[in-house]
């Protein structure tokens, strides 16, 4: 016998590896959330504000510094964080790993793909003519 039978059911857990990866992924999937709230809030009551006027005073208030880095940020923490969502239900709910893996990879994909674009779009915004 290898010594492995005998071993207890958390024994044999144990070499299963460290969690310490999740760890990562949980706190950044906090972090983002976090930094969401009040870059949520600012959207909102800018566009509340922003209510009946016109094309042109849209692109200006975008076009202001603070507007567009707040932009930028809000784009980065809501794609991150929905990539790192999606993926956790993905990875819950998702058995077959030929299947897993490029539902994933597509996901993280696509949602870079959406940050670069709507990062491009704004600074386009706000430096173009």
């Amino acid at each position: 016998m290898n010594g492995r039978g005998m071993r207890s059911s958390l024994r044999r857990a144990r070499w299963l590896g460290s969690a310490k990866a999740g760890v990562d992924h949980w706190w950044i999937q906090r972090v983002t959330a976090v930094a969401l709230v009040p870059l949520t809030l600012w959207l909102a009551a800018s566009l509340i504000a922003l209510t009946g006027s016109d094309y042109n005073t849209f692109i200006a208030w975008l076009r202001a510094p603070y507007a567009t880095i707040l932009m930028i940020f809000l784009l980065i923490a809501l794609l991150h964080d929905m990539a790192l969502g999606l993926q956790v239900v993905v990875e819950d709910y998702i058995r077959a790993d030929v299947v897993k893996i490029p539902a994933v990879v597509t996901i993280r994909v696509v949602c870079f793909a959406l940050m670069i674009a709507g990062i491009i779009a704004t600074l386009h915004i706000a430096f173009g003519s």
